[in-house]
């Protein structure tokens, strides 16, 4: 397709020049720039619109500040005073602890520990005189075994000498009768000698 308007009636096949003035269709790079420019500045409040709907839906740091200042003004105002209550009230509490129960326990604790040591004291003794009984017995009965071994040793001392002199008065009397059985067996040998040479 040429550059050229439509055909005149005049004239077939015959194409005219277009005058410089008119704009052609091609796009020079120029052209481009302009187009952009004004691009732009159409899109320039459309981005402003965005920005906004952005931040309305999707940033929530105006609200969550505004939270944080109503929690502030809530807690140092309402709280405030209740921790100054409690506050006082502690103060008062531990003022009468000081003052009045304190003392009391004291006294309660040095009279009550006055007895507890008393009676352990007492406690200690008597543990100390049953030790005591006790040692005195063990040594008693220590003792006491020492002597029933002793005569034990003797005893048996006793029982194994007399065996000894038993045994040797058995065995004289032993040795004895074999020397009467030698003699009585020595005699009836003389006699019967007599008899057999008979």
């Amino acid at each position: 397709m040429s550059r050229a308007g439509p055909a005149s009636p005049g004239r077939s096949g015959a194409t005219l020049p277009l005058p410089l003035s008119l704009p052609l269709p091609l796009a020079l790079p120029g052209d481009r720039k302009r187009e952009a420019l004004s691009a732009g500045a159409l899109l320039q409040p459309i981005i402003k619109d965005v920005g906004e709907i952005y931040s309305r839906l999707l940033d929530h740091r105006p609200v969550i500040q505004g939270e944080i200042r109503y929690f502030v003004k809530e807690f140092e105002e309402k709280r405030g005073l209740r921790e100054l209550r409690v506050l006082e009230n502690l103060k008062s509490t531990i003022f009468e602890a000081n003052e009045n129960i304190l003392p009391k326990c004291e006294q309660s604790m040095h009279d009550n520990l006055n007895e507890v040591l008393k009676r352990l004291q007492a406690s200690n003794n008597m543990i100390h005189r049953l030790q005591e009984r006790e040692h005195e017995e063990r040594k008693l009965q220590a003792d006491k075994v020492m002597a029933d071994e002793e005569n034990r040793i003797a005893q048996w001392e006793s029982f194994m000498k007399e065996q000894q002199n038993k045994q040797a008065e058995v065995d004289e009397e032993h040795r004895k009768a074999m020397e009467r059985l030698k003699e009585q067996y020595s005699e009836m040998e003389k006699e019967l000698a007599k008899y057999v040479s008979f």
